[in-house]
Order: structure tokens, then C-alpha cells, then sequence
């Protein structure tokens, strides 16, 4: 009986099963279809959700919205000087050098700036909606500093914790490099006893920066190390998106975008252009240049391919990190040191992204505040790169900055030996497959200029003299005296219109880094940094000896009361808009202007 009784209910329980299964097989088969027709539709068609929602992508990984939506709520409310990054409005009193002395930046407005401060979101607005992976990578950050100032390093920490998921942030380990403030010893070491994830390492005599970063990274806990400058304020959401990458590929490393924190008044902004490649001229100096076409992303907001990085801000997995042979530690204080890792993370497997949702605001500072043990190590470090990783390309370097070839890298082998069991590619590899577009900004071979020498007005019968100026210095008119043995050192008239159709003071071998730069009709002609994208600085040397100015549809005259150059509406008959260079390339000047033509 007990067992008809069991045959029976077991059958009752498979009929139950196919009445409920059986009809939903098909509702799950077309769910499941539709989540594979078009994963990347369902995931950023999303609305934004608490940060714990989870969502299952493509290939079966968990993603999730990692924003913390209260923060940023109580974020957006909070009000004060220099909240929403507002610059901080300042006396003369704020600006005076004082201010910079110590730090190179503005610590009076530093000091009025709450150290939990809210910034401005100016992310692209997709990153709003972006998911990332569900099981996340922790890591250590890692923040090397030498007599920073108290408010800045503080505020690079809590920025850290108030915008990071807890879970993700291992630690944070803040190494003093042998720094001499009283308040940066026992003082910080009370202050940081409220956060048990931070710790402190200081080191017994002064390093460098770039041993410091090995220090930090030496003692790291997490699988992922973060390295941040410490005058840096990380944005909303900062983290996520780097761990991200480095989650779906342990072989990169990648960098947040970085704003710029003014100087004086603390203003958070982005850097002019926002979203472009790391590159390089051939002297070394760090260069951004546009995304080509070829590589830009139908998703502004998506990562994209970087050849070097600016050095201070990237995430790498520990593990791989140390598989590169971490920082060559023959490197001296700092300089040279992003060229090497992103050379080395490029030719030898790995590759190297900018992440545009991730930002990380740093303060440029006005100057070094501090003086350098031994001296400045960057021709040295820089001759260092170029003979283990650039290969027959370091003669570009050499040919523009002779001196090099005379200094000492100091011993190389064990860097080669790196090098070559690493299986490294060839520096022509990384010029023809990574950075095949910087030549066109930065060739290795100087194109011909196509005029240079005094640039000598009909007019009055003077000439163009920067006199050495700054970035921001005005141009003036002054008695010509060609650059020589009997030229005055305060002089500076031997000037060059290049291949970029800028105007630089120096000849076409040793240009300096400031070009003519004009704003608008009857604005002054200034010197301003070299940007190479054209725009205010911009010049067109015509044929009626006008030299043309495109952005504001004017040409540069002059005054003879009181020498100062400026821009007029455009008359070729004017004498006092007529220039006559010293020397002119007639060939390479036609080609150029009808090349625009």
C-alpha cells in the first residue's frame, strides 16, 4: 500500500514539473538568445542602478555599477570655497611668493580648501551608465612624497577613500623620501592612525622618486599596485575602470585621464584637448598628441591606446610589474623613468591604455621647490632609455642634443640581459606598429625650414626681438644685432619659421619650446609654450611680405613710438607690415603655401 502510494505521488510530482518546466524552456531559450543577439545593448541601454545590482554580459562574467550614487548626491550639495572645484578667490596677500615658496604651488589656498572638497563630475556622460566587473582586483596605492605640503598630501588620501569602493582599496602606503618638515613626522603619523589601511615607510636617506615608487611597490599587499602623485585629488568613480582593464588582461597597464588643479587658485579642469595620446619629441620631452581616426572609438568614453604615458598616475598588476623588471633602479631622482616602462610594457607583450572614465585631478606645479641631492639626473636617465630600448633611434636624440653622447649611462648589461629574455621587439617595431602617428607631429628628421634669421620690418627698420622672454612675454621691436660675438646677451632675434608654420626664437637646428602666439586683431604678439596644433599659432609668410595670421584673420604690424608688435587688419601696403626674413627656403615656402592652398 505505502509503496502505491509513493508511485502515485511520483507521478503526480512529474506532472506537476512538466505543467510548470516545460512551457518555460522556450522563454528562457528566447531570453537567453536575446542576451546574446546584442550584449552591448542591453548592458548600455541600462538605466543607473545601486551599486550592487549585478548584470551577467556576453561571456558570462558578472558586471555591475560600481558608483556609489549616495556620495555622489551628498557630493553635488556641498558648498565652500572651492567646492565643485571652483578656484579659490584670493588677495594679493594669498599670491604673494610666500604662497609658492615651499611647495611650488599655492598652499594658502591648499590650507582654505576642505580636505574632503567635491569635484566637478566632467566625465563623458557615458561613463554614467557604464558597468564593470562584479570580481574586481584589489589594490595598494601607492603615494611617494618629499616635503609635500600637509594639505595636499591629506587631500590626495581622503579623495582616495571617500571616491573609492572600501573593498577595492587594499591599502594605501604613503613613502616619505627622507622628507625634513617636523609636521610630516609625527604629526602625520597621528593624523593617519583614524585610517588603518594607510601605512607609512620612510626612507633613511634621499632617494628619488623613482626608487621611492620601487620601495612603496616592494611592500604592497595587493594584487594590482596604483601609483599617484601626492598633490593629486582622484574624481568620481576613479578606480573601477582601471582595475577593469587590467581584470580582462593582466598584461596592462593603464593610466586615468588627468585634469589639471591650478596652481594658484586649486580650479579643477581638464588639460586643453582632453582625451589624446602620450607621445614624445626627440629631445624626450612628454608630448600629447591628437587620436587618429583610424584608432577613435565609435564610444568616446572607452579606453583607448597610449605609446607613453605623462609617468606620475597608472595601475599595473604587481606580478607583471615586477615580470618587467619593475623601474630600472640605475635611474637617478626622476625623469626618463615613464619612457622606460612604457617602451618596455609595448616591445616586450604588454600594452598600455588611457582610461576616459577614470580622472585624477594633479597639481602642475609653478616650479621645483626643492633642491635635487647630486645634482639634476635627467640627461643621464634619458641617455639610459635610449641605449637598452631605443635601439639605432637614439642617434635622433644624440643629434639634437649632442652633449648626450658625452655622459655616462652607467652599467646597461643587466638591463640588455632584461631586455633580451624578456624577448623584447625592436624600438622600429614600437615607431611602426604603436606610435606610427607621432612622426607626424614629431619627425625623427627635422623637415627644412622654410625661413629663419632676423626678421627685419620695411618700416621702421628694426627687428623682431623675444629677448630671451619666458611663456607670456611680449615681442618688441629693438636696433637689429645678428646673434654672434658682438651680439648682446639680452638680444634674441635669430628666429625660425619651421615645417609646423610656427614661429620659435633659435635656428632650425635649436628651436626653443615658445612660439609667436596671437589672440585676436589688436592683440599683442607674445611668446606662449609650443602647442603644435596649430591654431593662435599659426603664421603664413605671403609673397607681399605680410606675415598672416589665419585664427584671426590678420596680419602683425608695429608701432615706432613704442616698439610693440601687434595685429592689424590686413594691408600689404603698409610698410610697417612687410617682413623680410634673413634667410628663406623659396622651395620648401611655395610648397608649404600652396599645400594649403
Amino acid at each position: 500500500m505505502r509503496r502505491r502510494q509513493k508511485r502515485l505521488l511520483q507521478a503526480a510530482g512529474l506532472i506537476l514539473l512538466t505543467i510548470v518546466f516545460v512551457p518555460n524552456v522556450g522563454l528562457w531559450s528566447l531570453y537567453k538568445e536575446k542576451q546574446l543577439e546584442s550584449p552591448a545593448e542591453v548592458v548600455q541601454g541600462l538605466p543607473i542602478k545601486p551599486r550592487h545590482d549585478t548584470f551577467f554580459i556576453e561571456d558570462g562574467l558578472k558586471k555591475k555599477d560600481w558608483h556609489d550614487h549616495e556620495a555622489i548626491r551628498a557630493a553635488a550639495e556641498r558648498t565652500g570655497l572651492g567646492e565643485q572645484g571652483k578656484p579659490v578667490p584670493l588677495s594679493d596677500e594669498d599670491q604673494a611668493d610666500q604662497a609658492y615658496r615651499e611647495n611650488g604651488f599655492n598652499i594658502y589656498a591648499s590650507n582654505k580648501i576642505s580636505l574632503n572638497r567635491s569635484l566637478p563630475d566632467i566625465r563623458h556622460p557615458n561613463c554614467k551608465k557604464k558597468l564593470y566587473l562584479e570580481k574586481l582586483p584589489n589594490t595598494t596605492v601607492i603615494i611617494p612624497f618629499h616635503n609635500e605640503g600637509w594639505s595636499s598630501l591629506l587631500r590626495t588620501v581622503h579623495s582616495v577613500f571617500n571616491r573609492s569602493p572600501p573593498e577595492l582599496i587594499a591599502e594605501i602606503i604613503l613613502v616619505d623620501d627622507f622628507s625634513d618638515r617636523e609636521y610630516l613626522k609625527k604629526s602625520l603619523e597621528e593624523y593617519m592612525a583614524q585610517f588603518p589601511k594607510v601605512r607609512i615607510m620612510r626612507t633613511k636617506k634621499r632617494e628619488g622618486l623613482i626608487r621611492t615608487r620601487l620601495l612603496g611597490a616592494s611592500m604592497a599587499k595587493a594584487e594590482v599596485i596604483t601609483f599617484l602623485d601626492s598633490h593629486c585629488e582622484a574624481n568620481v568613480n576613479w578606480l573601477p575602470p582601471l582595475l577593469d582593464r587590467i581584470a580582462q588582461n593582466r598584461k596592462t597597464i593603464v593610466c586615468p585621464m588627468i585634469d589639471v588643479i591650478d596652481h594658484d587658485h586649486f580650479g579643477y579642469e581638464t588639460q586643453a584637448g582632453d582625451a589624446m595620446r602620450g607621445a614624445f619629441d626627440w629631445e624626450m620631452y612628454y608630448k600629447r598628441i591628437p587620436i587618429p581616426v583610424e584608432l577613435r572609438k565609435s564610444d568616446p568614453s572607452d579606453p583607448f591606446d597610449s605609446p607613453v604615458m605623462a609617468g606620475g598616475l597608472f595601475a599595473v598588476e604587481k606580478k607583471w610589474f615586477w615580470e618587467l623588471g619593475g623601474y630600472d633602479t640605475g635611474l637617478e631622482i626622476w625623469g626618463g623613468e615613464q619612457y622606460e616602462i612604457s617602451f618596455k610594457v609595448w616591445m616586450c607583450g604588454g600594452r598600455m591604455e588611457d582610461i576616459p572614465c577614470s580622472r585624477v585631478g594633479h597639481i602642475y606645479r609653478k616650479y621645483v621647490p626643492y633642491k635635487i641631492p647630486g645634482g639634476f639626473g635627467l640627461p643621464r636617465n634619458l641617455k639610459r632609455v635610449a641605449e637598452v630600448w631605443m635601439d639605432g633611434y637614439a642617434e635622433y636624440l644624440y643629434q639634437r642634443r649632442p652633449e648626450y653622447r658625452h655622459i655616462s649611462a652607467g652599467d646597461l648589461v643587466a638591463q640588455k640581459e632584461l631586455r633580451k629574455s624578456l624577448n623584447c621587439k625592436s624600438f622600429k617595431w614600437f615607431m611602426t606598429e604603436v606610435a606610427w602617428d607621432l612622426p607626424q607631429y614629431y619627425p625623427p628628421v627635422e623637415p627644412p625650414a622654410s625661413a629663419w634669421g632676423e626678421i627685419h620690418n620695411v618700416g621702421i627698420g628694426l627687428c623682431v626681438d623675444s629677448k630671451h622672454g619666458a611663456s607670456g612675454s611680449q615681442l618688441k621691436l629693438d636696433v637689429c644685432i645678428k646673434d654672434g660675438a658682438d651680439a648682446a646677451w639680452s638680444h634674441e632675434q635669430v628666429l625660425t619659421l619651421g615645417w609646423r608654420e610656427d614661429i620659435r626664437p633659435g635656428d632650425p637646428l635649436h628651436t626653443r619650446k615658445c612660439c609667436f602666439d596671437a589672440v585676436s586683431q589688436n592683440s599683442p604678439v607674445t611668446l606662449f609654450d609650443c602647442h603644435g596644433m596649430r591654431g593662435n599659432q599659426l603664421w603664413k609668410y605671403k609673397k607681399d611680405k605680410t606675415l598672416y595670421h589665419p585664427a584671426s584673420n590678420s596680419c602683425m604690424d608695429c608701432s615706432a613710438t613704442d616698439k610693440n608688435i601687434f595685429m592689424n587688419i590686413c594691408n600689404p601696403s603698409s610698410p610697417t607690415q612687410q617682413w623680410i626674413f634673413e634667410n628663406i627656403n623659396a622651395t620648401v615656402l611655395e610648397k608649404i603655401n600652396m599645400k594649403n592652398l
